[in-house]
């Protein structure tokens, strides 16, 4: 039964009997882990306020291979999020995006750059809670990109061309594009070049970059956004709703 010890953030805690709590936490070695940690809803508990929603702790946990849920041992505060936890808005944004993380992360199965990215994003949006709708669009699109999943939108899906500024597209079915010369259908989705825009720029920016970039296209962030949750509902076989999990949080 090894003791491993790593960095973590802490996704979601739920009440186990009258003293415990099961932990969810995205590891930055083992990526998602569920765990219990004994004792951690009593007053003098060990674990203090190392296990507040989002916070970044250093854990020490006990694992078996035939058991699923680990024993949480310690959890070392590094970067307490208590303050922006506390914002309805943000609790919602992010409680909504770790289910979404989850649903495309089997547990432990390492991912260091899908922790970085999470880490970063929760930085960004805590440096600036204003900015959640652009910092959630680009959680979901890297989170598809990380997956595999995310489509291609420098080019036609029909004829390979490159999309460029001055060529018009609409989205097909598959959420890919295709340019106006092989588009068939009237009633198809156009694409506008800022919606081009706002999907290559979370490609290359931080997370605090891409929100000043796409800060004067609210509407824009919130179109591009809707699309993911299409593409993420597609790829897990259910239909992925923000407002849903809002219902949860609240």
């Amino acid at each position: 039964m090894p003791l491993v010890e790593t960095e973590s953030v802490v996704l979601r805690t739920y009440n186990l009997a009258e003293a415990d709590k099961i932990v969810l936490l995205l590891t930055r070695e083992n990526g998602v882990v569920r765990g219990v940690a004994k004792g951690a809803k009593r007053l003098k508990s060990r674990f203090g306020s190392g296990l507040e929603l989002f916070s970044v702790v250093r854990v020490s946990y006990f694992e078996k291979e035939v058991v699923e849920l680990v024993s949480i041992q310690k959890a070392d505060l590094v970067a307490s999020h208590f303050e922006a936890a506390s914002d309805p808005l943000f609790l919602g944004k992010f409680s909504y995006l770790s289910d979404l993380l989850v649903s495309f992360s089997p547990p432990n199965d390492p991912n260091e750059k899908l922790y970085r990215m999470v880490c970063a994003c929760l930085d960004a949006a805590v440096e600036d809670r204003g900015r959640l709708d652009a910092i959630g669009l680009y959680f979901e699109l890297w989170l598809l990109r990380l997956s595999g999943v995310l489509p291609d939108w420098s080019v036609c899906v029909e004829c390979g061309i490159g999309l460029s500024d001055n060529i018009p597209a609409s989205l097909q079915s598959s959420y890919q594009l295709i340019c106006g010369r092989c588009s068939r259908s009237s009633g198809s989705i156009p694409v506008s070049l800022v919606h081009r825009q706002i999907y290559s720029a979370a490609k290359r920016l931080s997370p605090g970059d891409f929100a000043g970039f796409a800060r004067p296209y609210p509407e824009e962030v919130i179109e591009v956004s809707t699309i993911m949750k299409r593409v993420a509902s597609l790829t897990v076989g259910r239909d992925i709703s923000e407002r849903k999990t809002l219902a949860i949080s609240n």
